[in-house]
């Protein structure tokens, strides 16, 4: 395991199967020593600076039925919700007034956000705030969509392609989605000249140590500017709410894996690591991650965006309480940036 893992942070490359022994044989030692080459490795780019992005929750009305998600169609509890184009500004504005030079608009497909509205917003933000960058996460849309998405000013998009086998795909993933169809959006982002970022979930249901091994060579050889891997955690109405949720230990153990693939990615250390364990983030970070997504989102509806239960949505992840994020990461020896914060490759 230890020659394996310098020869990973050698040449930050291994084989399927390399990976998979990677994941099934980890253990105390292997999970030391990478977390240590991991952090050494962003150290090198990005010193103890851990970038902070302003998410906003734009709606949670999605037209997809992914069988793991709070937000499916096919869920009549959710109490849906959609903020204005006029709201999505409002938040942007009381993002910038606290220092944050980064917006992630969030959100399920749902299609009242045509490009033309999507768009429009876009360069309203762009406007008001030149330096910002601007992240959308709003699913599968054409090549054109995400063209004129571009051309209105957007950097960056985060497309999680959440499992990088079409067998598992299709295990999680109603028959109206395809696996080809998420990774040929992922290659129209790039060709496109976005900052593109992929993820998974740690834990999903059926997933196997080979399932996480395709993963790994999924990302090493489409090399994401942005990487969101958090674990799988259940919701009560979806068919997935008896399965059991994906471990902090493997999630950070797969952060420090990604670091060492591809040293320059950005990994956020992301809310669902914070919500299986209250100390879930500064561990995320102390494995080699290094962007946190406070919530800029009206509180009024921060719940209701619930993609898997007991989401935290009050309190320290919120943007509001940015002073209380910031003493987090300087009692681990990190310090919070608010700039655009790009990718240095």
């Amino acid at each position: 395991m230890k020659e394996l893992i310098k020869k990973l942070a050698a040449s930050h490359s291994l084989s399927i199967s390399e990976y998979e022994r990677l994941v099934k044989e980890r253990n105390d030692e292997a999970a030391k020593l990478l977390r240590r080459l991991a952090v050494e490795t962003r150290q090198k780019i990005y010193g103890n600076d851990v970038y902070v992005r302003g998410l906003i929750e734009i709606s949670n009305i999605c037209r997809n039925d992914c069988y793991y998600c709070g937000i499916r169609r096919g869920n009549k509890n959710c109490e849906r919700y959609r903020l204005s184009p006029e709201e999505i500004i409002l938040c942007s504005d009381e993002g910038y007034e606290l220092g944050f030079r980064t917006f992630v608009l969030q959100g399920g497909e749902d299609e009242f956000f045509t490009d033309e509205i999507l768009g429009g917003i876009v360069r309203k933000i762009k406007a008001r705030h030149a330096d910002c960058a601007v992240t959308l996460s709003m699913g599968e849309r054409s090549f054109e969509s995400y063209k004129f998405l571009k051309d209105c000013g957007a950097d960056r998009y985060l497309l999680r392609h959440e499992t990088a086998d079409p067998e598992h795909y299709g295990k999680i993933h109603p028959s109206s989605m395809s696996y080809e169809n998420r990774v040929k959006c992922l290659h129209n982002l790039r060709e496109l000249g976005y900052q593109a970022g992929c993820g998974f979930m740690v834990g999903s249901p059926f997933q196997t140590e080979k399932n996480l091994a395709q993963d790994l060579k999924f990302i090493e050889d489409f090399k994401p500017d942005m990487c969101g891997i958090g674990p799988f955690i259940p919701h009560k109405d979806t068919p997935f709410k008896n399965f059991s949720a994906g471990s902090l230990e493997l999630t950070c153990y797969l952060l420090s894996i990604i670091r060492l693939i591809y040293p320059p990615v950005l990994l956020p250390a992301t809310t669902a690591l914070g919500t299986i364990s209250p100390t879930g983030r500064e561990q995320g970070i102390m494995s080699g991650a290094n962007v946190v997504m406070p919530n800029l989102s009206p509180v009024s509806v921060r719940k209701k965006y619930e993609l898997y239960d007991n989401k935290i949505c009050t309190g320290e992840e919120s943007a509001q309480c940015r002073e209380c994020l910031s003493n987090r990461m300087k009692k681990i020896g990190y310090k919070i940036v608010t700039s655009r914060g790009d990718v240095k490759k």
